[in-house]
């Protein structure tokens, strides 16, 4: 690892940052970051590298909004477990103090966070256990209205998401590209981009695209308490009500994984669960080409097409979707709202 190490901590008004040295001595001042000023903290942390390494960035498992675009810039990011630190606040992660503490104090405790891999390299087979435990759950759910994956497979129509935004440079573009063939489209956006960046969630609205609830921090759910995950919810839903004037009746959960607890709490919310059935795994940049054939291959009627334009470097989703919307216009799909799938008829043992 690195001879410095940054821990950031995020809040409900963006990120605070601590620095310190191998042996834990304070290397910079304390600095907080605004929401909408990732690109110049990157700058920052470099900066304070000088003729020596970049500090090494740890982040806790609740802070799904920076791995993305710090991976994707070439900055070494670790990632700290919720058995190895303090409880977290009811809103907030673990003090960025405390991140930098575990980085030099137990360096070997940390998870070295991949773009391949993602937010949660490292912990893939736990979180296909978790999603295995919670099929019933969401079948049921489904069942009963409250989760929905796809729509009607005899309806020609395809719902093209987005999640993590909004992004003050990918999601002018993708709406620019949705503007240019006439096509709706569904973000589902995280609270803690909608504050920064309001001017983007009303052009989206304005638009006649709908608007998701993606949680306030892109955190891994099973880590949060039912309390902890409602306030992200419910903070989100205030947010995006505040700035477009209606309050979202979708959530899509990140990386699509809630705990048995933490979907026994949202079958009590107002918002729908909103799955997928169609990832284009856009997230791992495997190139334009290839992530506009892994949806065409896959996309059928009433299919629900997972896509990201925030909280990383979107550039070849945005370079993929044209190809995307052309191949499923020339099969007879048009892509629309996640609202407007018919949902497909429920089958009861």
């Amino acid at each position: 690892m690195s001879a410095r190490y940054a821990g950031i901590a995020w809040t409900g008004a963006g990120y605070e940052v601590e620095v310190v040295d191998g042996a834990g001595r304070r290397a910079a001042e304390p600095s907080r970051w605004g929401a909408a000023e990732v690109a110049e903290l990157m700058a920052w942390l470099r900066e304070l590298g000088g003729s020596s390494r970049v500090p090494a960035v740890v982040l806790d498992s609740t802070n799904g909004l920076l791995d993305g675009p710090m991976t994707a810039a070439g900055l070494e990011v670790y990632r700290a477990d919720p058995w190895v630190l303090p409880p977290r606040p009811g809103f907030g992660s673990v003090p960025a103090a405390r991140l930098a503490e575990q980085a030099w104090s137990a360096p070997g405790t940390l998870a070295r966070v991949t773009a391949e891999g993602g937010s949660l390299t490292g912990r893939a087979e736990e979180y296909h256990e978790v999603v295995r435990q919670t099929e019933p759950i969401r079948t049921a759910m489904t069942a009963a209205g409250r989760c929905f994956e796809h729509g009607r497979r005899d309806v020609a129509r395809v719902a093209l998401t987005f999640d993590d935004g909004p992004d003050p440079v990918h999601t002018r573009r993708v709406l620019e590209i949705l503007d240019r063939y006439r096509v709706r489209a569904t973000f589902f956006c995280v609270g803690h981009h909608v504050t920064a960046l309001p001017d983007e969630v009303r052009r989206i609205a304005a638009a006649g695209h709908e608007v998701g609830n993606h949680s306030w921090s892109h955190p891994y759910l099973p880590d949060l308490t039912p309390d902890q995950l409602r306030e992200q919810l419910d903070r989100t839903t205030e947010a995006v009500a505040r700035v477009t004037g209606t309050a979202p009746t979708r959530f899509r959960p990140p990386y699509g994984a809630l705990s048995p607890e933490g979907l026994a709490a949202l079958d009590e919310h107002p918002t729908a669960l909103t799955l997928w059935d169609v990832d284009s795994r856009d997230w791992s940049r495997p190139g334009p080409e290839r992530i506009a054939a892994t949806v065409l291959e896959s996309a059928g009627p009433g299919s629900v097409v997972l896509m990201h334009e925030g909280a990383g470097d979107r550039g070849q989703t945005v370079q993929a979707l044209p190809a995307i919307i052309e191949g499923l216009l020339d099969r007879g799909l048009e892509p629309v709202t996640v609202g407007e799938l018919d949902p497909p008829p429920v089958t009861r043992p």
